[in-house]
């Protein structure tokens, strides 16, 4: 059985998700694709574990500060991608919008060093999409980035596997769940923005600070990564024309309900632009709570609607263990060597 080793860059919520399901799925992996996921690294802002023979994931997760591990070593997270050996570097680190660091530096300094990427890191591929994808070909390694959009739904997956033959002339709809249960609360249960967002963040759906939900950032960076990825852009986040939701009031949210409407904020990857627009009752976007909704507008399938969860530690993980599993069944059958 092929030993396919893993260093996890970033051990927050994402990093913690993506552990748990390897320890639950590790003999499933095994069976199923014939590969040994082996965690050679796990790197904190405080220092990193490291054993080559593999890191037991289940003492790595008991602890909260990861210093408290057998493993622990005061070791830089830039050293250790370059110089322990792996074959993909799992870049899960937050993302800063306004930089694109330390995920920039950490996926260039992984392809450089011969490995391959995944992320669920949006920021970096949202500012510098076009100098990562070259990184990646000039490296000859992959860089996969389905978790950066849509969480569990397999939006980027979906069409690079099975509609090649499709092109695409728009994709649009819903990629943010905060946003998204905000409205809904606010169209179903007549309430003010505020109330609605303090529910959001009183059962976990909202971050303390949810600006980059509300004003609408966050489907922005996701909108660009999709319009680069799937559309053939070159764009940056910084390209979109951005308006969210902090002006959509209860007057407003009832008079579209008046005329068969609801409000959603809408993520366009052809047109560049995310705003709140009318929706029809009836319409394959209108779906409620914390779900994602995505349409592919194409030329031989016509329209496809994706519903599903968007955010989560363990759903994310689904889309990055797609992309891991991808890679490593690529090594396992000699693809990569």
């Amino acid at each position: 059985m092929k030993d396919v080793r893993l260093t996890i860059v970033g051990f927050g919520a994402i990093g913690r998700g993506f552990a748990k399901v390897l320890c639950e799925k590790h003999a499933f992996i095994a069976k199923n694709h014939g590969v040994n996921l082996r965690v050679s690294a796990i790197c904190e802002v405080n220092g990193c574990l490291v054993n080559e023979r593999g890191i037991d994931i289940g003492s790595a997760l008991k602890p909260k500060n990861i210093s408290l591990h057998k493993d622990f070593r005061d070791s830089k997270t830039i050293d250790v991608i370059k110089n322990v050996d792996a074959d993909i570097v799992l870049e899960l680190t937050p993302g800063n919008i306004k930089t694109g660091q330390p995920g920039i530096a950490h996926m260039l300094a992984a392809l450089s060093s011969g490995k391959h990427v995944v992320t669920s890191n949006k920021a970096p591929l949202a500012l510098n999409f076009k100098k990562l994808s070259d990184a990646a070909k000039d490296s000859g390694r992959q860089l996969k980035y389905e978790a950066t959009v849509g969480g569990a739904m397999p939006l980027i997956n979906l069409y690079k596997k099975t509609m090649q033959i499709n092109e695409i002339n728009s994709i649009y709809g819903i990629l943010n769940g905060t946003c998204n249960y905000v409205l809904t609360k606010m169209e179903k249960e007549a309430v003010g923005m505020g109330i609605a967002l303090a529910e959001a963040q009183e059962l976990g759906y909202a971050e303390t600070d949810p600006t980059y939900d509300i004003n609408g950032t966050d489907t922005a960076a996701k909108i660009a990564i999709l319009a680069n990825s799937l559309m053939g852009a070159d764009v940056s986040f910084k390209d979109i024309s951005v308006e969210g939701i902090e002006d959509v009031t209860q007057s407003a949210i009832e008079l579209a309900r008046k005329h068969g409407h609801v409000i959603k904020l809408i993520g366009d990857a052809k047109e560049l632009s995310v705003a709140p627009l009318l929706i029809p009752f009836n319409h394959s976007l209108n779906v409620a709570g914390t779900l994602n909704a995505v349409m592919f507008d194409t030329d031989i399938a016509k329209r496809i609607t994706v519903v599903g969860h968007g955010a989560g530690a363990q759903e994310t993980s689904s889309s990055l263990f797609s992309d891991v599993l991808d890679i490593a069944n690529r090594i396992n059958n000699g693809t990569f060597i």
